[in-house]
C-alpha cells in the first residue's frame, strides 16, 4: 500500500497539472470502489475548479472552488495516471476519469478496488470525517516533535513498531518507513513503546522526519503497483537501509563481522502479520 512519501509524490505530480483548472468532464465508470461513491458524485464535481491539492496522512484532498473537498485514498493498487490524449482508450481498471479544461485527463486506475473517494461539503467536515477524525500529527508538520511523540507513546505496552503503525500516534506512517526510521534511531522494533521517551523519542522523531523527507525527494518507493503521477517509478528503495535486506550487512555497522552478536546481519521477523527488518547489533 502506498505510504506517505508515495502519496506526497503523487500530490506534487498532480498539483501543477490540476490546480487552477476547471473539471470540464468527470466520468464515473462504476458505482463503488471500496465503498459506494456519492450518488451525486459527477454532478458535484463537473464544472468545479480545483483550487489546491493537499494531503492529510495517506489521503489526497482536492479543494474545490465551492469550498467542498474531494477526498481520495489510493488503496493498495490505486494510481493516478496522466493522459494528454483524451481519445486514448480507457483501461479495464480506469474507474474514474477527471478531464480538465486544458484537455488533460487524470485517470484513477485501481485493479483491486481498495481505493476510496468521497466528497465533503466544507473544511469543517474534514475534521469530523470518520477516516480523518482520529488521525495523529503529521510527521512532517511543525506540530510533530520528540515530546509530542513521547506523549503519544506514553503508557503503550505494544512493541514500538506496532505503535508507530497506529495512525492515532503518527499520521501516514507505514510498514516500510517505520522499519527504516527505527533503524536510523537505533531502536529495536521489539522495544515496548512506553519506554521510548526523552532522548529516545527525540531521536526517533528526527529519524521519522529525515526518512520521509529523503523518500519524498527521491520520488517515493517503487513497489509493484506504484507509479508516480507522470508514470515514472520512484527509486527510494535503492537507499533502504534494512527493509527487504534480510541476511545482508546494514550500513555503517559491523554486522556479519567476527563478534557480531546476531550472526545473521539484518534480520526479518513478523509482527502483527507484517514483515519487520532490523539490525540486532545496532538496534536496542
Amino acid at each position: 500500500m502506498p505510504e506517505l512519501p508515495e502519496v506526497e509524490t503523487v500530490r506534487r505530480g498532480l498539483a501543477p497539472l490540476m490546480e487552477g483548472q476547471r473539471l470540464r468532464r468527470v466520468l464515473q465508470r462504476r458505482p463503488d470502489l471500496r465503498f459506494p461513491l456519492p450518488s451525486d458524485f459527477v454532478a458535484r464535481l463537473e464544472g468545479r475548479r480545483v483550487v489546491a491539492i493537499e494531503r492529510r496522512a495517506k489521503y489526497l484532498l482536492f479543494r474545490l472552488d465551492d469550498g467542498a473537498y474531494l477526498l481520495c485514498h489510493l488503496g493498495m493498487s490505486g494510481r493516478m495516471l496522466m493522459v494528454d490524449d483524451p481519445d486514448l482508450p480507457l483501461g479495464k481498471h480506469d474507474h474514474v476519469v477527471f478531464e480538465t479544461e486544458a484537455g488533460l485527463q487524470v485517470r484513477f486506475n485501481d485493479a483491486r478496488r481498495f481505493g476510496i473517494m468521497d466528497i465533503l461539503p466544507d473544511e469543517a467536515a474534514l475534521t469530523s470525517h470518520p477516516l480523518l477524525a482520529a488521525l495523529g500529527p503529521e510527521p512532517l508538520g511543525n506540530a510533530f516533535s520528540g515530546p509530542v511523540l513521547a506523549a503519544g507513546l506514553k503508557g503503550r505496552r505494544s512493541p514500538i513498531k506496532a505503535a508507530l503503525l497506529d495512525q492515532r500516534v503518527v499520521a501516514g506512517l507505514g510498514n516500510i518507513y517505520v522499519s527504516e526510521a527505527l533503524f536510523h534511531a537505533g531502536l529495536s522494533p521489539r522495544r515496548s513503546a512506553h519506554t521510548v521517551q526523552g532522548a529516545r523519542a527525540e531521536r526517533l522523531a528526527l529519524a521519522i522526519r529525515d526518512v520521509l523527507t529523503r523518500a519524498i525527494a527521491a520520488g517515493g518507493s517503487s513497489l509493484r503497483d506504484y507509479v508516480q503521477a507522470d508514470g515514472e517509478l520512484g527509486y527510494f528503495q535503492h537507499a533502504w537501509a534494512v527493509y527487504g535486506r534480510e541476511g545482508e550487512r546494514c550500513p555503517d555497522c559491523d554486522c556479519l563481522e567476527p563478534g557480531d552478536v546476531s550472526g545473521v546481519g539484518i534480520r526479518r521477523i513478523v509482527q502483527s502479520g507484517r514483515s519487520t527488518f532490523y539490525c540486532p547489533s545496532r538496534q536496542r
